[in-house]
């Protein structure tokens, strides 16, 4: 694994937007988010390694949660009372998930270890399934990359057409990112011959004469895909009634994911597998013997209210984050590739493997001003 500088194309703003990346740079221009100034060049022996390991956690993942609903350790995971028979009757129904995230710490030369599972509502999509494709076919057409997202994706939403009702709702918040990625995830449905509409979380409506979510049009939503928490969800003004009526929405993804995108699922998979090659020593409580360590919310995204304790002092960062309690975990060795932070994310479709991309930051700590980098492997 070795990150390579590189001349950006001359008209790389214009491609990417036409791929539909329309915040790849800050107002400022000062640093864009898709750098490709640099790649990261991969072995294929690297590429199988990391495909393997991915396969393998997703399995452990499963089982996992099979565990906390075998040993009910929802109250561990800060998990609402009201939503763990919904979780677990959504669990046993196998109702479709699509995608998720694996985040791992790797320089090519130790094993992948897991950092945190981006299980519902994972981002950085589109970046990784087409951007950094048409990159590698502009820059290095002879070399491969990690990447059948997007067909996977599209067979995935195949499979689906006759389980799912249509129309099949897209949601998010009014967010260029949220927008972007779930624009591109309806694309993919709509190339797999699914009937799609868009509509925005805060237009999702509740009829009480129906006993039924609606849309703007007062029609019954029967199948969506909601780029939105569940934690967030069910504390909403409507979240009972996702819960009330879970039996009569395909919800994409299902509600189990909230076991999987809970970092109490860290310290949990590290009690079914010690020691594993894959993991990072994870505890729900302070670990007095170890001197480094992250300290992490349970429920924090984008990197927010994490402390990281080194040996040269704490690193920490803020946010709306840890009323719900949290988890520790060993320090991964994030590589750092003079100044640049960089941390692979492997995406899941349909429960394999399917891609991997970069981002790097400027610290240890991946956040929303993290970077994507594009990525080869020969």
């Amino acid at each position: 694994m070795q990150r390579k500088t590189i001349v950006p194309r001359p008209d790389w703003r214009q491609k990417v937007e036409e791929q539909g990346l329309i915040f790849h740079s800050p107002d400022d221009d000062s640093s864009p988010y898709w750098n490709e100034s640099a790649y990261y060049e991969f072995t294929a022996a690297q590429v199988d390694e990391l495909e393997a390991a991915t396969n393998q956690l997703e399995e452990m993942c499963l089982k996992a949660v099979q565990h906390v609903i075998d040993k009910d350790r929802f109250q561990e995971m800060s998990i609402p009372a009201s939503a763990i028979p919904v979780i677990i009757s959504a669990w046993e129904k196998e109702p479709p998930a699509i995608y998720g995230r694996f985040d791992f710490a790797y320089d090519g030369k130790t094993p992948p270890k897991l950092l945190e599972y981006n299980a519902d509502t994972p981002t950085s999509l589109l970046e990784a399934a087409v951007v950094q494709w048409y990159w590698l076919e502009d820059c290095f057409p002879k070399a491969d990359q990690f990447n059948s997202i997007h067909e996977r994706l599209i067979a995935k939403w195949k499979e689906l057409k006759s389980y799912l009702s249509e129309p099949l709702y897209f949601a998010n918040l009014d967010d260029d990112e949220d927008w972007m990625t779930t624009a591109y995830l309806r694309d993919t449905a709509d190339q797999a011959g699914l009937r799609t509409e868009g509509i925005l979380i805060p237009d999702i409506g509740w009829s009480s004469s129906k006993q039924r979510f609606v849309d703007l049009e007062e029609r019954s939503i029967s199948s969506i895909f909601k780029l939105y928490p569940w934690e967030h969800m069910l504390a909403d003004e409507f979240g009972e009634h996702a819960l009330l009526t879970h039996d009569k929405v395909n919800w994409i993804e299902p509600i189990w994911k909230m076991v999987l995108s809970n970092k109490s699922i860290l310290p949990i998979l590290w009690e079914l597998y010690p020691e594993h090659p894959n993991l990072l020593e994870s505890f729900f409580a302070s670990p007095r013997w170890l001197s480094t360590y992250a300290r992490k919310p349970k429920l924090s995204r984008e990197g927010a209210n994490i402390t990281l304790t080194t040996n040269s002092g704490t690193v920490a960062t803020e946010g709306e984050y840890g009323k719900e309690g949290y988890i520790y975990q060993a320090l991964g060795g994030v590589p750092n590739f003079d100044g640049n932070y960089a941390v692979v994310g492997s995406w899941v479709v349909d429960g394999e493997s399917a891609g991997m991309g970069i981002r790097e930051s400027s610290t240890p700590i991946t956040d929303n001003t993290s970077r994507f980098v594009p990525h080869l492997f020969r």
